[in-house]
């Protein structure tokens, strides 16, 4: 009777834990807030469209990176040699690992801030890289960011 307790309790969590793994970067699934593509730019003209520092509207463009953690940050392509981080406003949602390669619509704001290499590094190491090229990192940079209230995968 308890190894049968124990087995069926077992089941369960183990349902439980599957169900809540990140779903499939699936075209016209929604995260955050839903948008749409309509008033978007190419993420390559963000830079003209940057007004003080910052930008607010939606983005398109190609997801390069993903956070293998958990999902909660991702960058996109930029012609520029430089990608763009993409957070998640308020970490109020994440982005499914398989996502790279995906072309998404991110609705929400964009800055340019200062990362440190502390940060740098730890980003470094939620994306897989090896102890090696962790290292490399030794200056901060000022990059572009978007804090997304809404992504759709197109």
């Amino acid at each position: 009777m308890k190894k049968g307790l124990f087995a069926m309790l077992f089941l369960i969590g183990a349902l439980t834990v599957s169900a809540q793994d990140p779903q499939s970067a699936a075209k016209g699934v929604s995260y955050g807030t839903a948008t749409t593509a309509d008033g978007s730019i190419a993420v390559n003209e963000l830079d003209q469209k940057l007004k003080d520092n910052k930008y607010e509207g939606k983005i398109t463009g190609r997801v390069v990176e993903v956070c293998q953690e958990k999902g909660c940050w991702m960058k996109l392509e930029n012609t520029s040699g430089e990608k763009v981080m993409v957070k998640f406003k308020n970490y109020g949602f994440f982005m499914p690992k398989d996502i790279v390669g995906k072309e998404v619509v991110l609705d929400g704001e964009a800055v340019i801030k200062e990362v440190s290499v502390k940060q740098q590094q730890h980003y470094a190491k939620d994306a897989g890289k090896s102890e090696e090229e962790i290292k490399k990192i030794t200056k901060a940079k000022k990059e572009l960011q978007f804090v997304a209230k809404g992504v759709l995968v197109l």
